[in-house]
């Protein structure tokens, strides 16, 4: 009895909670990427389900069946020995279960990593998307335009971002349109997404970085290709250029609203991609320091 009343109230605790719950944004996908990822988080979650009601199922059983029941005083249960075919189905089963979830995986990950395979022959779209305390800045180099805290996409095209930060370690995320990736000083990382439906999104930094973490968000809207371009052509007739002056002013940690300018701070403050990577930054410090050595040496000499 007491049973049943707990089970009721766990019920009655849970409904008005579900009622209320919006959908959540990894399972209402808008890209290809977002998809694939949603599909998996539902294959999953079939797997753990099936799992959980067999175990109870046999709990029931293994509970009713073998159940205490009142013997005689001198009564001792039979010796059995082990089943092999149970003891096979025990481990089996778990083995089978972790072999499919990785081959999902791995195959699916290789998927959200790469151009959607039906955009592979339209040209992608290059935003380099750029963080600092506690803002984005989204450079569109073809374009010749940037953004702060807003991203404006088309729709049915590959879109390639080149993620790097200014400062912490942070997180570019894009729920509806695909996973997260890292955004880290002194190096790019590429995430390809790409949308399907025109719309607005929410984007954050899924990372933390500081105090101003919880604000580190970012407005997404995709369109059909037509409208995007008719925004460029307005950006670079009304927006005010990017200056160098401006940029590091925007570098500096706070918080601000949305911002339009014409031009890019990639022309004067280059991604650390090429022969700005710390690769590269790297070996020109190495080739100073043997510079330096051989200076040193030929001077004592």
């Amino acid at each position: 009895m007491k049973i049943k009343w707990a089970f009721l109230c766990l019920a009655l605790t849970i409904l008005p909670v579900l009622t209320g719950c919006e959908s959540l944004m990894v399972l209402d996908p808008k890209g290809p990427q977002a998809e694939t990822q949603a599909n998996v988080i539902w294959i999953s979650i079939a797997t753990m389900a099936i799992i959980v009601v067999a175990v109870f199922v046999l709990l029931v059983i293994m509970l009713v069946k073998y159940r205490a029941s009142k013997q005689a005083d001198d009564y001792e249960p039979p010796h059995i020995e082990g089943n092999p075919i149970v003891e096979a189905i025990f481990i089996g089963i778990p083995v089978i279960i972790i072999v499919f979830l990785s081959v999902v995986t791995v195959k699916t990950t290789y998927q959200v990593e790469a151009t959607p395979e039906h955009l592979s022959k339209e040209e992608p779209l290059v935003v380099y998307a750029s963080s600092s305390n506690w803002k984005w800045h989204f450079s569109y180099p073809e374009e010749g335009i940037e953004t702060v805290n807003y991203l404006y996409i088309p729709t049915d095209r590959p879109l390639e971002f080149k993620l790097y930060s200014y400062g912490p370690i942070t997180s570019f995320w894009i729920p509806q349109l695909g996973g997260q990736k890292y955004a880290m000083a002194d190096m790019v990382t590429t995430l390809h997404l790409a949308a399907d439906d025109p719309g607005e999104y929410m984007g954050r930094n899924a990372n933390f970085s500081g105090k101003g973490f919880a604000e580190n968000t970012f407005q997404v809207k995709a369109m059909p290709e037509s409208e995007f371009d008719e925004w460029v052509d307005d950006v670079k007739k009304t927006a005010e250029p990017l200056t160098e002056e401006k940029f590091d002013e925007l570098l500096e940690p706070g918080h601000l609203g949305q911002l339009t300018f014409s031009g890019t701070h990639l022309e004067f403050r280059p991604a650390p991609e090429g022969e700005y990577s710390s690769h590269q930054h790297g070996a020109d410090r190495a080739h100073e320091t043997s510079h330096g050595d051989h200076t040193e040496h030929s001077h004592h000499k």
